[in-house]
Formats: structure tokens, C-alpha cells, sequence
């Protein structure tokens, strides 16, 4: 019995032994092909920016290319199916941002689960909006547009449903009791060219397309989303300290990989990422693009996005909008 005892107890250490090396070849023999990042927008943007910036430095730690798929459509839907089906073995990462969580509640049915289909890796940085207004708009403060909101109609921009912008200027509404009518464009650009025209009121837009147009004079920047200011407006309020309480939007980009995607090899990922945001040239080229660097670990980043599903959810069935 004894000796029996013993066997399988060997038998046990072995086992054990055996998945220990198994685990740690898997680490040390990846990446020996290259890796694509796929991006669910067009090129340009602070999503694309963000990858190109962080997967030219990861490519040069891994010693592999890294390549930048833009698959852009459908509020992120396109390149997010496309990461979902691709073989769950660390050579497909996936670009992420705040539609994805957003995308559940605003479509009936999406080819992928939000949830189940990915596992995190990391967070990589977090965005602030800016609140902009026409120059020829007669306000210059956030209370100043909330009263002309109530005695005018107010329209703002937006870059799709479901758009942090979108979301941004939906919350400001729930926040403040006003009254604010979407108007839909294709891009940013768009957004941008009808607000300077006084086409529309208000966008929410990101900071590196923002400040240029601010720093010209052609837009005027009335508050920061986040709580605190922006280190490239230093100037402009927050919009809670601008005097609308618990308003907070924030933006942010991370990496998720196919679910059944190896531990060791999610692991090597996060410790890659992390390190690459704390090297300081990668930091001053992220921060100069409105961008800060924003590691976390993959607890946190799943729980990230379980609360942002929640939250927006919350937010949209309030607005009254209608899933697709």
C-alpha cells in the first residue's frame, strides 16, 4: 500500500515536472513566426497610432516583425470577428477600445462573445475627450453652453453609435438635464469640418486631433472629460471642475488575444507590454499624441471591461437607444 502510495505520488512529481517544462518551452520557443496586431479602425486614428507606436518597439523586444491589420467597419465588429476566429495561439492580438464593451448592448446580435471569445492581456493607455465648440458660438465656459442649451437647440457630433464621442456627449446630457440632438458623420474629420462651420454645436473629440484645431483658434476646447487636466491643454477645466459632478469619460486602448490562447504566452505578452510602456521614449511619443501610458494586469483589465459593458449598457437603454 505504502509503496503504492509512493508510486503515485512519483507519478504526480513527474506529471508536474513534466508540465512545467512543457510550460516554460512554450514561453521561451514563442515568438518564432511573425505577429500581427489587428485594428478594428482605419489607419491615422489614436487606436492605430497606439499599435504602430507599441508594436514596432514589441517587435523589436520579441525578435519578430510585428504587423498592423487594419480592419476597420461595423463600430469595430469587422477586425474584432476577425480576431475571434483566428487560431488562439499568441501570433493574432487584438487592438481594443471602448466600442468593444459598448458594442453588446448597442447591437442585437454580434458574430463573437464580448466576454467569453477574448482573454485580456493588458491595457496600453487612456485617452481623454475634449469638449470643443465653434469660436463663433457665443459661450466660453461649460455653464456658459448649458444655459444656452436650455433656452436653444444644441446639436453635437458624432462618429457612429456607440463612439466615444457618442458616449461622451450622451452622458453630458444625462448629467446635465439638457437637451442635445446626434448628428451622425462618417469620420472625425467630418465631425471636425462641421463644427468649425457651424454645421453642429458640440463634439467630443480626442485630444490628438483636437489640440492642433484648438492652439490654431479655429475650435474652442470648454473642458476635459477625465478628472484630471489634460497635460497638452493645461489651461482647460475639467468638466466635473467646470461644475457637472461625476462627469468622467475615459478613453483607453488594450490587447486581447483569443480566449483558449496559452497562460505562458498571455504572461510573456503582459510583461512585454508593460515593459515597453515604461521605457521613457515610448511614454513621451504616447503622451505627446494625448495619450497616456496605462499598463494593468489582466485582472484588472477583464474587470475593466465586465464594468464598461455594464456601465454604457446602463447609460444607452437610458438614452432610449435602440439596439441594431
Amino acid at each position: 500500500m505504502n509503496l503504492s502510495r509512493r508510486a503515485v505520488g512519483a507519478g504526480l512529481l513527474s506529471v508536474a515536472a513534466s508540465s512545467a517544462v512543457a510550460t516554460g518551452a512554450l514561453a521561451q520557443a514563442y515568438p518564432s513566426k511573425p505577429i500581427r496586431i489587428v485594428v478594428p479602425t482605419g489607419a491615422g486614428g489614436i487606436t492605430d497610432i497606439v499599435a504602430r507606436i507599441v508594436g514596432a518597439r514589441l517587435s523589436e523586444r520579441l525578435g519578430q516583425p510585428v504587423l498592423i491589420d487594419n480592419r476597420p467597419g461595423a463600430s469595430g465588429i469587422i477586425g474584432t470577428e476577425v480576431a475571434a476566429r483566428a487560431a488562439p495561439d499568441g501570433y493574432t492580438l487584438l487592438m481594443v477600445y471602448p466600442s468593444h464593451p459598448v458594442n453588446p448592448t448597442l447591437k442585437k446580435q454580434l458574430p463573437y462573445d464580448t466576454l467569453r471569445d477574448f482573454t485580456g492581456v493588458t491595457t496600453l493607455t487612456t485617452v481623454s475627450l475634449v469638449l470643443l465648440v465653434p469660436p463663433s458660438l457665443p459661450v466660453k465656459t461649460v455653464q456658459e453652453l448649458i444655459a444656452l442649451a436650455r433656452k436653444e437647440r444644441v446639436t453635437f457630433a458624432s462618429v457612429g453609435a456607440g463612439s466615444l464621442a457618442h458616449l461622451g456627449a450622451e452622458l453630458f446630457r444625462s448629467r446635465t438635464g439638457i437637451e442635445m440632438t446626434q448628428v451622425p458623420y462618417r469620420s472625425a474629420p467630418a465631425a471636425q469640418q462641421a463644427l468649425m462651420s457651424g454645421e453642429v454645436t458640440v463634439f467630443f473629440d480626442t485630444p490628438i486631433t483636437a489640440v492642433p484645431l484648438v492652439k490654431d483658434g479655429r475650435l474652442r476646447a470648454l473642458g476635459v472629460s477625465t478628472r484630471t487636466r489634460s497635460a497638452l491643454l493645461p489651461d482647460v477645466p475639467t468638466i466635473e471642475e467646470a461644475g457637472v459632478p461625476g462627469y468622467e469619460v475615459l478613453g483607453w486602448n488594450g490587447i486581447l488575444v483569443p480566449a483558449a490562447t496559452p497562460a505562458p504566452i498571455v504572461q510573456k505578452l503582459n510583461a512585454e507590454l508593460r515593459a515597453i510602456l515604461a521605457e521613457s521614449d515610448i511614454r513621451q511619443k504616447l503622451e505627446q499624441q494625448g495619450a497616456n501610458p496605462a499598463p494593468m494586469d489582466q485582472e484588472a483589465f477583464a474587470r475593466l471591461i465586465r464594468d464598461d459593458v455594464a456601465r454604457w449598457g446602463e447609460l444607452i437603454r437610458a438614452a432610449g437607444i435602440q439596439p441594431e
